[in-house]
C-alpha cells in the first residue's frame, strides 16, 4: 500500500479526534509534530478485526460473506482484506462498518477508528507499536542433571548469548532505540509501547525427544496466532536452538516445517533465499532453512550462512578462514492482520552477542523492509562481523564486543520470486 499524504487542518483534526479516540489522536498529532513532515502512514485492519488469515488449506468464505452482505465487488473486498486499497469510498466504508457491527466484530463507538492503525516509521517502532509482544527462547538441560530425557529436569537454562540479545531487544522496544529520552512533554506521554509482554520457552534441539520438541513449539506458535488483536512474536536464536524459528520461516515461505530441503534439484528450488550449513558438531535437526548442502547438485562443505543472489548463485556470507561470523534478522509483517513475526540470532554465540551490539547502534539499517506487496512486508538481512584477531576467555562475559560490521540486504527480487509463489497459493 502506498504512503498517503494527509494535510493537517481543522477538519482532519476533528474527524480523527472523533474516530480514533483521544489517545490515538494525540499519538497521530505528535507524529506530525515530531517528524516534521506532513505525512502519516496508516494500514487498513479489516483482516485483523475479522481474524482472517489467508490459508490455502482453509477456505473460511470471508470474502463471500462480506460480498453478500455489503454488495461490494469481490476484488474490492479482497483488496481491503490485504490492505491494498488506494482509496476507500465512504459508502464502502459504511457498509463494512455495518457488517462488522452486525456480526459482532466491533461496536458502533469503535468504528471506523478501529479499522485504521498508524504504521511504524522505523525498526523499533515495528515492535513497539504492537499491542502484545511475545518473545520466545530455546532452553537447554543442565548436562549434570541426573534426570532422564523423558523426565522434567531440575535445572534448565538459556545460553548467555541469547540472554544478551534478549536484553537488547527489550531495551530497544522500551526506549525506541534510545531516542525516547529526547522527546518531552506531550510527545513522550504517548510513545508507542506494547500493552502486554509474554515470554515463551521451548526445548532446543537435542534437549528433548523430537516429538516433545515439535509439540511444544507448535503449541507456542498456535497460541500466538489464536490471540485476537495486534501482536508480534520475536524468536531469539536460529533453528539450531529455537524450533519456533522453523515455524516462522516455513509459514512465511509456504513450505513444510521440520523437513530438509537438501535434496532439491538446484539451489533456486529452495523455499528460503538463505541457508544455514550446520557445523559437523552442531545438532542437525531437519529444517527448511538449514542442512548440510544447498541442493543435490551443490554440495556445501563450509559451515556458515549462505544467501542467494539475483543471478541464482549462493554466496557464503562470512568465510570462517577470515575469522568472520554471521548474524541474521528476518521479519514478516502482515499489516492487514496486525501480525508481526521475527527471527533474530547468530550462527554462533559470538555472532549473537555481536548482533546485540549491532541492534544497539545500527538498528536503522534493518529498515525499511526489502519486500512490500499484497499487504505483506518482509525484511531479510544478514550481518557480517569481522572481530579483532585477539580473543580471551573474558570475552564470554562481555556484552560490548566490537567488530567491523557489514549489513547485507537480501535482494528484493530473490524475496519477491518466492513470496509470489507463496502468495499465489493463499488466494481464497
Amino acid at each position: 500500500m502506498e504512503n498517503r499524504c494527509v494535510v493537517w487542518d481543522a477538519g482532519i483534526e476533528a474527524s480523527l479526534r472523533r474516530d480514533l479516540g483521544e489517545s490515538n489522536f494525540l499519538e497521530t498529532r505528535v507524529s506530525f509534530i515530531h517528524t516534521g513532515v506532513r505525512r502519516v502512514r496508516y494500514s487498513f485492519r479489516l483482516a485483523e478485526l475479522l481474524g482472517h488469515v489467508p490459508d490455502p488449506r482453509k477456505r473460511p468464505g470471508t470474502i463471500k460473506a462480506i460480498v453478500e452482505y455489503t454488495g461490494l465487488d469481490r476484488h474490492q473486498v479482497a483488496a481491503l482484506l490485504k490492505n491494498e486499497v488506494k482509496y476507500i469510498p465512504l459508502k464502502a466504508l459504511s457498509r463494512i462498518c455495518d457488517y462488522l457491527i452486525e456480526h459482532g466484530h466491533a461496536s458502533a463507538d469503535q468504528l471506523p477508528g478501529a479499522l485504521f492503525a498508524v504504521e511504524p516509521e522505523n525498526f523499533w517502532e515495528l515492535l513497539a507499536r504492537r499491542r502484545r509482544l511475545e518473545i520466545c527462547l530455546g532452553i537447554r538441560r543442565d548436562p549434570e542433571d541426573p534426570t532422564r530425557a523423558d523426565e522434567v529436569p531440575e535445572v534448565s537454562y538459556v545460553v548467555a548469548a541469547d540472554s544478551v540479545l534478549l536484553g537488547e531487544i527489550l531495551n530497544g522496544v522500551t526506549t525506541l532505540g534510545g531516542t525516547a529520552r529526547f522527546q518531552s512533554g506531550e510527545s513522550r506521554a504517548v510513545l508507542p509501547h506494547p500493552e502486554h509482554l509474554k515470554q515463551s520457552l521451548v526445548w532446543s534441539p537435542g534437549q528433548a525427544s523430537q516429538e516433545k520438541l515439535t509439540e511444544r513449539a507448535d503449541l507456542v506458535y498456535r497460541d500466538f496466532h489464536e490471540f485476537c488483536g495486534d501482536k508480534a512474536l520475536v524468536c531469539v536464536g536460529s533453528t539450531k536452538s529455537n524450533p519456533v524459528v522453523e515455524l516462522v520461516m516455513s509459514s512465511a515461505f509456504g513450505c513444510v516445517p521440520y523437513e530438509s530441503q537438501d535434496d532439491v534439484e538446484q539451489g533456486t528450488d529452495r523455499a528460503l533465499p538463505f541457508f544455514m550449513r550446520y557445523r559437523d558438531s552442531d545438532p542437525h535437526p531437519p529444517s527448511c532453512m538449514a542442512g548440510l548442502r544447498i541442493s543435490k547438485s551443490e554440495p556445501t562443505e563450509t559451515p556458515g550462512i549462505y544467501y542467494e543472489t539475483p543471478e541464482g548463485n549462493w554466496v557464503l556470507c562470512s568465510p570462517p578462514e577470515k575469522r568472520e561470523d554471521t548474524g541474521f534478522v528476518f521479519y514478516v509483517h502482515r499489516e492487514s492482520q496486525g501480525c508481526l513475526e521475527m527471527a533474530i540470532g547468530g550462527f554462533s554465540g559470538r555472532a549473537t552477542r555481536l548482533l546485540a551490539r549491532c541492534l544497539a547502534t545500527r538498528a536503522e539499517s534493518f529498515w525499511p523492509p526489502i519486500y512490500h506487496d499484497q499487504g505483506i512486508q518482509v525484511g531479510a538481512f544478514l550481518v557480517q562481523f569481522s572481530p579483532p584477531a585477539e580473543k580471551s576467555v573474558g570475552d564470554l562475559l562481555r556484552t560490548d564486543l566490537i567488530a567491523e560490521t557489514k549489513i547485507i540486504r537480501i535482494d528484493g527480487k530473490v524475496i519477491e520470486r518466492r513470496m509470489q509463489r507463496t502468495l499465489g497459493a493463499t488466494l481464497e
